[in-house]
């Protein structure tokens, strides 16, 4: 929620900072000498030659608390801080980082990314340029009722021996492990185009598996709870279902275990958005990186089949299927009201009625494609980590029609539902791909009858998405995610959400996982 907004009024951005703070005093920063760090590092990266710098001041906080069966297995709590500056010198990119945040270290690093800038003039095939963006003054934070990192872990942990216990009194459960994470990211971004925004952001996940075990065949079977990771308050743990569930996900994992192979063959595919969340961003997500999608990321991750040639000409799925990019959606774990180049947070379409209409980018980037803007995804996983393009959340939009799982369940005559994260694999210009899930269920003439093992689906981007031909209403959309995707080299990490309704597919490619012998 944003809680002030006010442009820097005349003047150069160094002048601004100089000046009282406008008005923020309800913000989030507590310490006023922090301003002076950002003015003297703006202004020494100026001096030493930069036609741009910014800075960001970063604290992140992070604890985990994980419990097996009956005991405590690990209890964790992190906490980094420091400061960043990035700069542009003759054309290139500069940047040095410190964990030391004080006027005099400020200086020093933002005089070491103008070096760096300088060094690396003589390498760039084309200047970097930057897309306009208005001088934004703001604060913005994740709306929450209680502070998580104010709850005790000892609470944490009894929560998590309490499910535990709940799943172990389930006949075939053998082990249970159960765990809860927590990420607290405050940071204070200014720039010489006159941008002074502070944010905090805080998500949290916690979660569990159950396995049950058949000592006779010396097989067995997990099943994970389905509750997605969030940017939230302790209140989202309170008011969830984690404890009430427990005994029936430990139901599910002995019924798994006692469940038939599939049969391989081509069946219709129904995917809970539990499910299909991954498919999302593994095969909508990553090939719409513009950095990705014009090479730039081959070494570590893969290229992508939405080369910009295709834009606005490629038929990626079928006329019902809207992806969305935002970095706004309430509880979205990639959520926030600004980027790390100071750029307001948005939502646009990247697959507008199955036609591929766009790219995430960064204020670099727009260029590249002949946009005048940013779509605001620069994002950087710590102070001492230089910001580039991050998936921001993307979503598939539900039908304007209300219908729910149960509906398309009761359209189908033969089919797979698949419901919950399992594995997955796919090639490195996202174009064909295997996942696999957490349950699986056979559907027969518009019936749910029995439970499934050892199911994957098998397909190719376009024609998976092209062959989709029912998708839930509204109220049958939800919001999963990850906390953890990778990218770049050095890898960073970024948190990301992905909302989608259940849909249909028709006859996809089910394989049987079954590695069991006789």
């Amino acid at each position: 929620m944003r809680l002030t907004r006010r442009s820097f009024l005349g003047g150069s951005a160094l002048a601004a900072l100089a000046a009282p703070r406008l008005g923020l005093t309800k913000g989030l920063l507590t310490d006023p000498g922090l301003e002076d760090v950002v003015k003297r590092a703006l202004g020494a990266a100026t001096k030493a030659g930069a036609t741009y710098a910014d800075v960001r001041l970063v604290r992140r906080r992070s604890e985990r608390v994980s419990c097996r069966e009956d005991r405590v297995e690990g209890v964790a709590s992190n906490e980094e801080y420091g400061i960043g500056v990035r700069v542009i010198a003759k054309g290139a990119w500069g940047f040095a980082a410190s964990p030391l945040v004080t006027v005099a270290q400020a200086e020093k690093v933002a005089k070491q990314a103008v070096a760096v800038a300088q060094a690396n003039a003589s390498l760039m095939a084309r200047p970097v340029t930057l897309a306009p963006v208005p001088a934004n003054v703001d604060v913005w934070r994740t709306p929450f009722v209680k502070d998580p990192f104010k709850i005790p872990l000892e609470d944490k942990a009894e929560l998590l021996l309490a499910i535990n216990k709940a799943a172990m009194a389930v006949r075939g459960v053998k082990f249970v492990q159960s765990s809860y994470a927590a990420i607290a990211e405050w940071k204070l971004f200014a720039s010489t185009d006159g941008a002074f925004i502070e944010q905090e952001i805080t998500r949290l996940g916690p979660g569990y598996s159950v396995t049950a075990v058949d000592d006779k065949r010396g097989e067995f079977e997990s099943r994970e709870h389905d509750l997605p990771p969030m940017q939230a308050g302790w209140e989202y743990v309170e008011s969830s279902t984690l404890l009430a569930d427990a005994r029936r996900i430990a139901e599910e994992a002995v019924e798994k275990l006692k469940a038939p192979s599939v049969q391989p063959g081509k069946r219709d595919l129904i995917l809970d958005p539990a499910n299909l969340w991954l498919t999302i961003h593994e095969s909508i997500g990553h090939p719409t990186e513009l950095d990705r999608a014009m090479g730039y990321e081959a070494n570590f991750a893969g290229t992508s089949f939405a080369t910009p040639d295709k834009l606005g000409k490629l038929r990626i799925g079928a006329p019902i299927l809207t992806f969305y990019a935002d970095k706004t959606t309430p509880g979205g774990l990639a959520t926030c009201g600004y980027d790390d180049d100071g750029v307001a947070t948005q939502r646009w379409n990247l697959v507008e009625n199955g036609i591929f209409v766009g790219y995430q980018t960064t204020r670099e980037q727009a260029g590249w494609i002949g946009e005048k803007a940013s779509r605001g995804t620069c994002y950087a996983d710590s102070y001492g980590s230089f910001p580039f393009q991050r998936m921001p959340n993307i979503s598939l939009a539900p039908s304007p029609r209300e219908r729910s799982l149960d509906e398309i369940i009761a359209a189908t005559d033969d089919g797979v539902l698949v419901a919950g994260r399992g594995s997955w694999s796919i090639d490195h210009q996202r174009l064909n791909f295997q996942f696999g899930g957490q349950t699986f269920w056979e559907i027969k003439r518009g019936k749910k009858t029995r439970m499934l093992r050892d199911v994957a689906y098998q397909a190719n981007t376009i024609d998976f998405w092209n062959a989709c031909d029912l998708i839930g209403g509204k109220a049958s959309w939800q919001l999963h995610g990850s906390f953890s995707d990778g990218k770049g080299e050095p890898s960073q990490s970024n948190s990301v959400s992905h909302g989608c309704p259940p849909a249909r597919f028709r006859q996809q490619t089910i394989l049987s996982t079954n590695r069991r012998t006789a």
